[in-house]
């Protein structure tokens, strides 16, 4: 009698094992790439916010700058019907509604540009409402404006520049304290018009 023959276990290869350990490794690689892209896209995301915000601040100012230089250019100054001269230097328009007691289109004091100077600026909020007028700034306040009535050099008596400067708070306080004259920042709006005194119209 030939003796049995035990059937014998094939030998175990380690392609399993080596299969698995490939796929740990594809698993680590997989997350370390995505942990790296979702790092650029975050700092993507985080520019992108930061651009959006100051295009939303920039565009902001330069309409904040528009509505007051439309207000300063609606100011009386012409000759009427009958030669004289209609000029407004009593307005105050730093006031909302604008009121008596201000200087109008007087030439405005020096550097009404650079400080917070009482009859020469004003507060708004984020919706660029106004909040209030006056040498400091009132808890809310997201916008300050300025603005200055100069002389035009060439005919003093009949013509004024006015210059209206806009500006985000936070930005402007850390300019002016820069110091004198305050330096111009990337989102400030600075808008310039003449007004020439004519005969027979009131603009």
């Amino acid at each position: 009698m030939s003796a049995s023959r035990t059937p014998q276990a094939a030998p175990r290869t380690r392609s399993s094992h080596a299969a698995s350990g490939f796929t740990l490794v594809e698993v680590l690689v997989a997350a370390a790439l995505l942990i790296v892209a979702a790092a650029g896209v975050a700092q993507l995301l985080a520019i992108g916010l930061r651009a959006a915000e100051t295009g939303r601040a920039s565009t902001s100012t330069a309409t904040l700058a528009a509505q007051k230089m439309e207000q300063l250019r609606s100011l009386a100054w012409a000759y009427g019907e009958d030669g004289a001269a209609r000029s407004d230097t009593y307005t105050d328009v730093s006031r909302d509604p604008p009121g008596s007691g201000g200087r109008g289109l007087d030439p405005s004091p020096p550097g009404t540009l650079d400080r917070n100077t009482a009859g020469y600026v004003d507060y708004l909020d984020a919706r660029g409402r106004w909040l209030a007028a006056g040498p400091d700034p009132p808890p809310g306040a997201a916008f300050v404006r300025r603005w200055a009535v100069q002389a035009a050099g060439d005919d003093p008596q009949d013509s004024r520049v006015l210059i209206v400067l806009s500006a985000v708070v936070a930005e402007d306080r850390a300019a002016i304290a820069a110091g004198t004259p305050r330096p111009r920042l990337p989102r400030d709006a600075v808008l310039v018009s003449l007004k020439t005194r004519q005969r027979g119209v009131s603009w």
